[in-house]
């Protein structure tokens, strides 16, 4: 597969996971049903391919709850916010509101003082980022949902990726756990946590399309885009799978309009370009972490940085 092409169907893969979770819960999944059966899916894939390459799952108690707090932040809690956000916001939007992540790292990383001071451009590009998340919503426009539950939970989602990646910096990776095992690992303890989700909002009268839409959501968007994200960081560079990240708001705008005729506004395309412009002056210098089997992607534990999104994130 050469880089164009693998590029370009990682970022159709990945991307497209805000449609899966729109068609899902369109065709009667909840969104504890939706965040449950991804993490297993996506665990399960993940389970394969690293007992294919010979990889096994950690065994001490701490790596685990390690695993289990990184799960939370990086996994069950962002699926749960963004399936909670989409049932209000279009695909399209969300997509576009998960790539602020990297401007929520550089906050967290200031707040921890992981960061050193902010240079003008990465200064600019922060404040830049967040216009065009107000951009979007238009919170001057009457009825523009700006502090709605809906698009609040997915900027909740994209905080908490940049938690998991500040955390995950600190105490999971570089600690000797082969990359797709410790993955698998996170998304089994995820998989753990969301476990409850299904029973809150009661049973989910689901369609066999809504069926098949999950089954994608998990399998391809979630566990096969991981492993392909990190086939590319480790034969092509961080470089090559950083630019993936910063073609998922377009194609999660771009399938949101074709698929789901949502609306593709002149003011929507511009936030997403004004999105974009700003987490690309946030990393002049670089900046991000880890997150494993997300529309945030990020670095691959014990092979070095790599921005991805992202996801599902353009961070890394």
């Amino acid at each position: 597969m050469t880089s164009v092409i693998r590029m370009g169907v990682l970022a159709l893969l990945w991307g497209s996971g805000f449609l899966w979770i729109k068609i899902s819960l369109d065709e009667g999944l909840t969104p504890g049903w939706i965040t449950f059966v991804r993490c297993l899916l996506g665990a399960a894939v993940l389970l394969a391919l690293a007992y294919g390459a010979g990889q096994r799952l950690p065994r001490d108690r701490g790596t685990w709850g390690r695993l289990a707090v990184a799960a939370f932040f990086c996994n069950a809690l962002p699926f749960l916010l963004f399936s909670i956000g989409e049932q209000t916001v279009d695909s399209g939007v969300a997509g576009v509101l998960n790539a602020t992540t990297p401007l929520w790292s550089l906050l967290v990383g200031l707040g921890l003082g992981t960061e050193r001071p902010l240079r003008a451009a990465r200064l600019g590009g922060l404040v830049l980022g967040f216009g065009g998340v107000l951009l979007i919503f238009a919170p001057w426009s009457a009825g523009s949902g700006l502090l709605g539950a809906g698009a609040l939970a997915l900027l909740g989602a994209s905080a908490s990726y940049a938690v998991a990646f500040a955390y995950m910096a600190r105490r999971l990776t570089g600690r000797g756990t082969a990359p797709l095992a410790l993955s698998a690992a996170q998304l089994l303890a995820a998989t753990a946590l969301s476990a409850p989700a299904p029973a809150v909002g009661g049973p989910a009268a689901v369609t066999w399309t809504g069926v098949v839409a999950v089954v994608v959501l998990g399998v391809l968007a979630t566990g096969v885009t991981f492993h392909l994200n990190y086939r590319m960081i480790a034969e092509e560079g961080p470089t090559s799978a950083a630019t993936v990240g910063y073609l998922l708001p377009v194609v999660s705008v771009a399938l949101g309009a074709l698929v789901l005729d949502e609306p593709l506004t002149v003011r929507t395309v511009t936030g997403m370009a004004v999105v974009l412009l700003g987490v690309g002056l946030t990393r002049v210098t670089g900046g991000g972490g880890p997150c494993l089997g997300t529309e945030a992607g990020g670095r691959v534990p014990g092979r070095g940085r790599a921005a991805v999104k992202p996801g599902g994130a353009a961070d890394g």
